[in-house]
């Protein structure tokens, strides 16, 4: 009864306490309150004579039809008498007991279906006192007048089960799985079963049978859609269907069929009454807005139903349908459907119908669907736009081969449509993701525009043209030129990095008026990559402010077959982690999950992998930790945004910072394998990559690789970049880097760099007071692992200067963050074979002494000096090395 134990244990403590003589335990089909009845029987039986009865609808209009088996002896006249029945009942229970003075507890499963009498004899027990009594129903229709009276008298308690809840479902796959299970694979398994228990089980055996849900590295990830067509599932449907009269059944199909369906449509075919039955008993759902429609309550179940039909008859039922719709479905969705509809049952669907249904199946992520769909278009006009549909699904399912395939064949037709800057940057990002670099795939792009008589020749090389590696025409410097030599320009610029010459652009882009839907697309990605080269630069502000300008041009470009909306989110988000800004960027990834569910399949890893970024940059390593590992096998099975090295770099950071050597070592080749991505990922993926390799060998050799990467002019020139750089320097126990901190922060913008500063500013003046008011003040706006280096060089500098007592109340105050920050090891755990490690003669010579196992008082006596001053060269030991005992002392110490 995993994800049930808390209304377990309150049903059983009210039983055992007689505090209430009856339990009415309602929940929806499949909801669990039969394996709820079944866990309360077992864990009662030891210590209570338990009886079961179960309701029965064939049964429900018989009075006291389910107690028969108790009844046997009694007279056909006495059979259908209340008293001569409660006597009966009450003779039976006597010789269960056999004269023991042990208690009864009836346990009723189905209660909604007991008949009116049976339920009157029930009621009777339960005020009589004779059994405790646990119902279990329905809450549509309900438990029978009898039994709902005892209720509203008081003499009742009433427990009502909700679906499993995102924390239940969580409990449920540990408890299942061997394993880890990261929170997209949660989501998706929550968001398809509906929290119904039943579902859940069929959902998990099916997923698992057919190898959807699949161990990889220890991580349990959905390699697919969840399957609809299971024997697991289709079996709980079928079940459900054959229980129901065949009325039901075809309103059922029908709904399932036609999804989304007019209300007033399903009424007319089927009946009014039965139609409020089906919505009184949760099994079909009614949306709010006018005409009100229908659709089933879960869209796997929906699904499984519609494979249940026949060809045959499914044709049956669309002819019906259709015979009583004046028009067809308002709703895209609902055209969608229509369309799917009449393919399925051989009807021939106009290609205009086609497109629109592929295009809407595309938009909600539903790519079996939408190749389908498109694969049916036969127009030579229309072919083109349905084979970029299917190079998107594709895309979605990482079939990025294909997709580049199906795209180099028809970008050029679609050259002067109104989703031309869609498909000529989804071929760009397909061939990206292939491993081609930006430049090659640019060159290319522009040259086949030529050939294709798009584009003039080329004329006199641009004067950036060195700088980006690639000759550029000179009318695309400032956003002019054909819409095809500026798109690519942008995306040159953005690959370099040179903020400048994309401002320009994209203020000469701006500055014209909209007329054309290019013009959209030209915003939305000049502006996303103006944004991203601002950040790197170290000018946050104006690259927020950038980000957001593109996230206002997003609602025009919505129905499109570029990932616009991923391509603004992804810069946004890291403008934010530049600038220290944890809660905006949290709360645009939790607004984008919530939007977009159905997309989590193929942009799950990249969300996964910017929370996971966001909680290293806090200092949350392991946190960091346990997101960064499903990140990376997420983006190992679809990477659209081309994140998996960076990813694998992070990944191979934070396991050898815990000291993960298995896994550290698995993702370091994962980083080594991988393709380069972007120019500033991939440099960050480098300084990240070296910190671990640093973390992992403690040799220097990483940390001098970092401070190389840090002097070159792509990582210089880059004021956010150089500042991160120099903290990864820091994390590592690098105090040499602080200067070169003090002398930068303050050009870079944003919170983050102004905690930098003022930390390195205390740090460097050796005041212990302003270290712990700076410490206090980091804490409190969110930087707990600065707060945690100022509190310790404070405890440091209090301890030099003899206040042990407030150096002490700093080391509390260090553990407090240290607890905060959820870190079972201390944030920089040793420092690298660096200069900046010195430790005295002293110090030395008692490291080495307590390194043979040595006590305080033996180095003290072998020494001839106090236990005081054998502890204080300890401590200041300890705090240079960055260790907290003497167990850590081997490993910290250089070799």
């Amino acid at each position: 009864m995993t994800g049930r134990r808390e209304p377990l244990d309150r049903i059983c403590n009210i039983i055992r306490s007689r505090t209430s003589q009856a339990v009415f335990l309602m929940a929806g089909p499949g909801i669990g309150k039969s394996a709820l009845a079944e866990a309360i029987t077992e864990r009662l039986s030891p210590e209570m004579i338990v009886l079961r009865i179960h309701g029965s609808s064939s049964l429900s209009g018989v009075p006291f039809g389910v107690l028969t088996p108790y009844t046997a002896e009694l007279t056909a006249e006495d059979s259908v008498s209340p008293v001569a029945v409660l006597r009966s009942v009450w003779k039976y229970f006597e010789k269960l007991k056999d004269g023991k003075d042990t208690p009864l507890l009836l346990v009723v499963d189905d209660a909604h279906q007991l008949d009116e009498a049976s339920a009157g004899i029930v009621a009777d027990m339960i005020s009589a006192g004779w059994a405790s009594v646990v119902a279990a129903g329905r809450p549509r229709p309900g438990l029978p007048q009898p039994l709902d009276q005892l209720w509203y008298d008081g003499l009742a308690d009433r427990v009502d089960l909700r679906p499993l809840n995102r924390e239940q479902i969580e409990e449920v796959l540990a408890h299942a799985l061997d394993g880890s299970v990261p929170a997209g694979t949660v989501d998706s398994i929550w968001n398809a079963s509906g929290g119904n228990p039943r579902i859940l089980d069929a959902l998990l055996h099916d997923a698992a049978e057919q190898g959807v849900l699949a161990k990889r590295n220890g991580i349990w990830m959905l390699l697919g859609p969840l399957p609809s067509e299971g024997p697991r599932l289709s079996s709980v449907v079928s079940k459900d269907l054959l229980r129901r009269r065949p009325e039901e059944q075809e309103a059922l199909k029908l709904v399932a069929l036609a999804e989304p369906v007019g209300r007033k449509v399903i009424e007319d075919i089927c009946g009014a009454e039965l139609v409020r039955s089906l919505l009184d008993q949760q099994t079909v759902v009614e949306s709010n807005g006018s005409p009100a429609v229908l659709r089933m309550w879960n869209g796997l179940i929906g699904d499984a139903v519609r494979k249940s039909v026949s060809v045959s008859r499914s044709l049956q039922l669309l002819e019906k349908l259709r015979a009583q719709q004046d028009a067809p479905p308002s709703s895209p969705e609902g055209r969608l459907r229509a369309a799917a509809w009449a393919l399925e049952c051989g009807l021939r669907v106009p290609d205009t119908e086609l497109l629109e249904a592929a295009g809407t199946a595309i938009a909600g992520y539903g790519n079996g669907n939408a190749r389908m769909l498109a694969t049916r278009v036969q127009d030579p006009v229309l072919a083109p736009h349905a084979r970029a549909i299917q190079a998107r699904a594709l895309f979605n399912e990482a079939h990025y081969s294909e997709a580049a395939s199906v795209l180099d064949r028809c970008w050029l037709e679609l050259a002067d449509s109104s989703e031309a800057a869609h498909v000529l940057l989804l071929r760009i990002a397909a061939h990206q993701a292939l491993g081609q670099p930006v430049a090659a795939i640019v060159a290319e792009s522009r040259e086949l525009l030529r050939q294709a008589g798009l584009l003039e020749e080329p004329s006199a090389p641009h004067p950036d043209g060195a700088e980006s590696g690639t000759s550029v025409d000179s009318t695309a410097a400032a956003g002019t030129g054909p819409w095809q030599i500026q798109m690519l320009r942008l995306l040159e610029l953005g690959e370099a990095g040179d903020y400048n010459a994309l401002g320009t652009a994209v203020q000469d882009i701006r500055s014209r008026n909209p007329t054309e839907p290019v013009d959209d697309a030209l915003r939305a990605i000049g502006l996303a990559l103006y944004s991203q080269a601002l950040s790197v630069a170290g000018r946050g502000v104006q690259g927020l402010d950038a980000a957001l300008l593109a996230a206002s041009e997003l609602p025009a470009l919505r129905d499109g077959v570029f990932f616009f909306n991923e391509f603004v989110l992804g810069r946004m988000v890291m403008g934010y982690l530049a600038m220290g800004e944890w809660e905006s960027a949290e709360r645009e990834l939790a607004n984008y999950a919530l939007e977009q569910a159905a997309g989590a399949p193929c942009f799950s890893g990249a969300v996964q992998l910017l929370r996971g970024y966001s909680l290293l940059r806090q200092g949350r390593i392991e946190r960091a930790y346990q997101m960064l590992l499903p990140a990376v096998e997420a983006l190992r099975l679809n990477d659209p945004l081309q994140l998996f090295r960076f990813g694998s770099s992070l990944g191979f950071y934070v396991a050898a910072r815990l000291g993960d050597a298995a896994q550290a070592k698995r993702l370091e080749l994962d980083y080594k394998d991988s393709t380069p991505s972007s120019p500033s990922n991939e440099l960050l993926a480098k300084a990240y990559a070296d910190a671990a390799a640093e973390y992992a060998g403690r040799d220097g050799k990483g940390l001098a690789s970092i401070h190389t990467l840090a002097t070159t002019p792509e990582v210089s020139a880059r004021e956010g970049m150089h500042l991160e750089f120099l903290a990864i320097c820091w994390d590592l126990g690098d105090h040499s880097v602080i200067p070169l901190v003090l002398a930068l922060a303050g050009k870079v913008e944003g919170r983050w760099a102004a905690a930098m500063l003022t930390l390195a500013r205390n740090w460097e003046s050796a005041d212990a007071d302003a270290l712990m008011e700076t410490a206090t003040n980091l804490e409190a706006t969110g930087f707990v692992n600065l707060a945690r280096e100022a509190y310790a060089r404070a405890s440091t500098l209090l301890e030099q200067s003899g206040e042990r007592r407030r150096s002490r109340q700093a080391i509390a105050l260090r553990e407090k963050c240290d607890h905060e920050l959820g870190e079972r090891f201390r944030e920089g755990h040793f420092i690298a074979a660096a200069p900046a490690v010195h430790l005295t003669r002293r110090e030395q010579d008692i490291v080495e002494l307590a390194l043979q196992g040595l006590t305080d008082r033996e180095i003290a006596q072998r020494l001839m000096v106090s236990v005081r001053t054998v502890e204080g060269h300890l401590y200041r030991t300890y705090v240079k090395l960055g260790v907290r005992s003497r167990d850590e002392l081997a490993s910290a110490l250089p070799k």
